[in-house]
């Protein structure tokens, strides 16, 4: 047998991402606030934070906001949270700062979707900005969406928000993360008027509130778990443009320092993305078996074997420096992605088998059931 046809679907894979015109593994995608914009006007905008039990992070994205705008108008929903959310968020003083009680969650609906439609029925403003409850932005930052947003007409713009990136496990996991979601959502093409990609960032979204009107947002995704991007292919099918980039500008304050974390997000929505098919499964296990493990299997077997395996992972590595250097990390790292990739894909099939097995899945202390299921 010929050892090297272990590595050559794998080196097929690399390159062909490598060489693709729209460039996922590229990062200029990228939009980072600006101090000459900072004087804009931000009196159309709302912000509508649903938040759920975000205690310890409420205050820090609250005095974010302020820097921003003073007296920006802002609403929080608070999802029926157990931990003092709200009082926290009142202690803030914010003077144009609204906060509702959550109702009850409404059968087939996400608690997220349910709580952004709560509170877009009083949104007044032309435009809102959908901001998590954990995302501290930068000063300048919402002049800097604005400015863009009306400059190249859009109807929704999104930011995919900087993620902690300090322990192990997050250095190894989140840069890859944001990678493989370039890979499965080219910016490029979703920044285009092509309707083959709809992609969106749920921390940081700033939409037209009549499009959203139009769409029937939030009513439209009420069961969707991913709905970021649902959001985004609806608008886009209503004849939207959309943009999504990169950006250092909104911070997660979310921690990921155990894997325990990490392989719960991943695994909550990582069969959704599949839709939930087992036929897409197996495909993505063959995909990401030739593209990490067997190029690694081949360094063992003959000098023909090992040169395809080195320079399939010479490729590989040539893919991924581009994030790495945007999150500021060591080279180094990635030497670990064939490891991160193995790591994913277990998450995959672990979010298979609980939609599976648990008939659906669980976030924050609520049950979601799989599509179909009773």
């Amino acid at each position: 047998m010929d050892w090297s046809l272990l590595a050559l679907p794998g080196l097929f894979i690399w390159v062909s991402i490598l060489a693709l015109p729209w460039r996922p593994w590229s990062t200029r995608e990228s939009l980072d606030a600006r101090p000459d914009r900072r004087d804009l006007d931000l009196s159309e905008i709302t912000v509508l934070i649903p938040a759920r039990n975000e205690a310890c992070v409420i205050a820090d994205t609250l005095i974010a906001l302020a820097r921003q705008a003073p007296d920006i108008k802002v609403i929080i929903v608070d999802d029926q949270s157990t931990d003092g959310t709200a009082s926290i968020a009142r202690e803030q003083n914010l003077p144009n700062l609204e906060i509702i009680d959550g109702q009850s969650l409404p059968e087939g609906w996400s608690g997220k979707l349910w709580a952004l439609e709560q509170g877009r029925r009083l949104v007044k403003t032309r435009l809102v900005l959908l901001l998590d409850a954990d995302i501290y932005l930068k000063e300048g930052t919402l002049q800097t969406l604005l400015e863009k947003f009306h400059r190249e007409e859009l109807d929704m713009l999104s930011l995919m928000a900087f993620l902690r990136m300090e322990s192990f496990w997050e250095k190894l996991l989140m840069p890859a993360f944001i990678f493989f979601f370039k890979l499965l959502y080219p910016f490029r093409i979703s920044n285009s008027s092509s309707s083959a990609v709809a992609a969106a960032a749920g921390g940081v979204i700033l939409v037209n509130r009549d499009i959203l009107t139009h769409i029937e947002a939030f009513t439209c995704l009420r069961g969707k778990l991913i709905d970021d991007c649902s959001l985004a292919r609806k608008v886009k099918d209503h004849g939207g443009r959309t943009w999504i980039g990169l950006t250092h500008s909104a911070i997660s304050m979310r921690h990921y320092e155990r894997l325990a974390v990490i392989w719960e997000m991943v695994s909550r929505t990582a069969f959704t993305q599949l839709r939930q098919s087992w036929l897409m499964l197996l495909l993505c296990t063959l995909l990401m078996l030739a593209a990490f493990v067997l190029p690694l299997l081949a360094l063992a077997f003959g000098a023909q074997a090992i040169l395809i395996a080195l320079f399939t992972q010479v490729v590989m590595i040539v893919c991924y420096l581009p994030t790495l250097h945007y999150y500021y990390l060591h080279p180094l790292w990635s030497l670990t992605l064939p490891v991160t990739g193995s790591i994913y894909l277990l998450m995959t099939w672990s979010s298979a088998l609980q939609t599976a097995f648990r008939h659906g899945t669980s976030w924050k202390g609520r049950h979601y059931p799989a599509a179909g299921s009773k």
